[in-house]
């Protein structure tokens, strides 16, 4: 409830004003919005029924990366009505960086990557209900620093790097027949791209092509399995964060060549055109990006200096970055993905009390499956 409707409608009610009884429940009201207010929902009682943030719809997953000159297998779920991170790690999982992760039909998907040995063109997924891992179909090549994104229920793996050459070559998956198929290849070689999904086509922006860092672009139209160059950035960006967020594609941060970056444009497709939008409070490239609870997400990465565990969130409404709850494990080279309508959203979510009449536990157990599908 906001502040202004509780002091003008409910505290100056004719029931409440001149209630001997309601005067406690209106003072403890006034300092939990305070509270809420001053110090936000991250450090609010979650105990108190006044200030419990509810539980939220769609989880945020940071997934694996780079973290103390090594692969890590960490898994954080960010819950965003509390701002807090749980640490969800899977220990019998094997450590993954500049891997893509994408949710499709309950299952979170990682794909390709690289373990310091390496270049993996293997795909596992994760049941987050059961929590399970299987392995699926690899891929055709290996792909380190890959760029994934969602449409009509397949899943597109684009460019990155099988160890020898950065490649422009593109394939998709559909968990029906647990098959990749090779579609049309991209106009340019990209690692350390990113992509999105807006409108039913493909975006993919920036990247490197073993030579120089891009600020080209181009769309992907699967009822013709042709790609078409778009109009590019207005920087030179490799390990890039790309997203749709409204009607726009965000393409924030990542490396121009010399400096990491805080800035960040957006392209609207309608005309062919980027602007810029406000900065980043951090330069950093290789991190996560995802839009939860309509903000978009932008979590750890490399600064230039060092990897984070930083996070932050931008409201398109307000125009504005917004510091969110950092990561508990500093990592670049992560993904994330969201997964919406979890039956099990509670055991993902920020410790509540009992009033929920959620199981709640300590720490998320899980378990490795060795089983794979048909191939």
């Amino acid at each position: 409830m906001h502040a202004e409707y509780f002091m003008n409608n409910v505290k100056m009610n004719d029931y409440v004003k001149d209630s001997e009884e309601c005067k406690p429940v209106i003072i403890n009201a006034l300092r939990a919005m305070y509270d809420l207010n001053m110090n936000g929902p991250s450090n609010s009682d979650f105990t108190n029924p006044l200030t419990r943030p509810r539980l939220p719809y769609a989880i945020l997953f940071a997934v694996g990366g780079w973290s103390g000159g090594s692969p890590t297998n960490a898994i954080e779920a960010y819950d965003a009505r509390a701002d807090r991170w749980l640490n969800v790690t899977c220990e019998e999982e094997s450590p993954r960086a500049y891997h893509g992760a994408a949710y499709l039909k309950g299952y979170v998907y990682i794909i390709g990557g690289f373990d310091s040995v390496d270049y993996f063109n293997s795909v596992k997924r994760f049941n987050p209900v059961k929590k399970t891992w299987h392995q699926v179909a690899p891929m055709h090549s290996r792909r380190c620093y890959v760029s994934v994104t969602v449409l009509s229920n397949f899943i597109y793996a684009m460019g990155g790097f099988d160890g020898y050459v950065r490649l422009n070559t593109a394939e998709r998956y559909e968990p029906e027949t647990n098959q990749w198929t090779l579609i049309a290849p991209m106009h340019e070689q990209r690692s350390d791209a990113s992509a999105t999904t807006l409108h039913g086509k493909v975006y993919i922006c920036g990247g490197f092509n073993g030579n120089e860092c891009l600020f080209t672009a181009e769309v992907y139209d699967a009822e013709s399995n042709q790609w078409t160059v778009i109009a590019p950035m207005r920087s030179r960006r490799s390990g890039i964060g790309v997203i749709a967020y409204g009607e726009h594609i965000y393409a924030v941060g990542g490396f121009d060549g010399a400096n990491r970056l805080r800035s960040a444009e957006a392209y609207s497709p309608a005309a062919n055109t980027w602007r810029s939008i406000p900065t980043m409070f951090n330069p950093r490239s290789n991190f996560g990006i995802e839009v939860v609870d309509d903000l978009l997400f932008v979590v750890g990465g490399f600064n230039g200096f060092t990897t984070t565990f930083n996070v932050e969130c931008y409201d398109e409404k307000t125009e504005e970055w917004y510091d969110a709850h950092d990561m508990s494990i500093y990592r670049s080279a992560l993904s994330c993905c969201v997964v919406p309508g979890l039956a099990n959203v509670g055991e993902y979510a920020a410790r509540r009390d009992n009033f929920t009449g959620l199981a709640l536990r300590d720490e998320v157990k899980c378990s490795a499956s060795t089983s794979t599908l048909p191939v």
